[in-house]
């Protein structure tokens, strides 16, 4: 039997990785190809589909090419089942810290994000 939370802890070490240097690449292989990016800290709320949030991603400016120091966090991982995770994680971009909610599936034996639900505030001191 597999080891559920080190599959899922190396999924979101590499989406972290992904975040700090905007690699397509690595945002692809976290992503599965049907997942959902959204916030409500927008109004109207914001929804994308991967077709439109990579696009996005392949026009920022890394953290990591600004020299910002890595700021980011696991702070839970639960398992409803076998092919289903919910993490929650932070992470630091700019000026904004990042709470997210990130639901994962394992499909043919890979775990993949199929949902990125986050919140966003001011970056904190410290």
């Amino acid at each position: 039997m597999s080891d559920k939370f080190a599959e899922v802890r190396e999924v979101l070490h590499t989406y972290f990785d992904a975040l700090y240097t905007c690699d397509l690449a690595l945002f692809e292989a976290v992503f599965h190809p049907r997942a959902l990016y959204a916030t409500a800290d927008e109004a109207p709320a914001l929804f994308r589909s991967m077709e439109e949030y990579f696009p996005v991603i392949a026009k920022r400016v890394s953290p990591q090419s600004r020299g910002e120091p890595r700021r980011d966090v696991i702070d839970s991982i639960e398992f409803a089942g076998d092919n289903t995770a919910l993490a929650k994680v932070r992470c630091s971009i700019g000026e904004r810290d990042f709470l997210d909610f990130l639901t994962l599936v394992r499909e043919n034996g890979r775990w993949q994000i199929a949902a990125k639900i986050f919140h966003i505030k001011p970056k904190s001191e410290g």
